[in-house]
This record gives structure tokens, sequence and C-alpha cells, in this order.
């Protein structure tokens, strides 16, 4: 069964992990967000209980 045998795969996926993590890694995580969090703090919205008829 060739799908149990890791030699090609295993190196594809070393080679692949350390050109994500040492490479598109650092770059992704450089970008400034667009978004910025803001201090306001969050509403919280007030809820009513369902009366069910049946209980």
């Amino acid at each position: 069964m060739p799908q149990l045998n890791p030699d090609p795969w295993f190196s594809i996926m070393l080679i692949s992990w350390f050109t994500y993590s040492m490479i598109i890694q650092p770059k992704v995580m450089a970008f400034i967000s667009t978004n910025p969090p803001s201090s306001k703090t969050p509403t919280v919205a007030s809820t009513t209980p369902w009366n069910w008829p049946w209980t």
C-alpha cells in the first residue's frame, strides 16, 4: 500500500512547515491591523425569558 509509505510525504510536510514558519508567518504578522481594538466597553443586550405555555 503506497499510502503508508511516508518517505516522499514526510519531507514535503517538513519543507512546507519550515517555509510557513520561517518565511511566510513573519511577513503576515508584520502587517498593521486595519481595525485596531477600541477601548469601548461592550454593551450587553437585555433579554427576557420566553414563557412556554406547556411548562
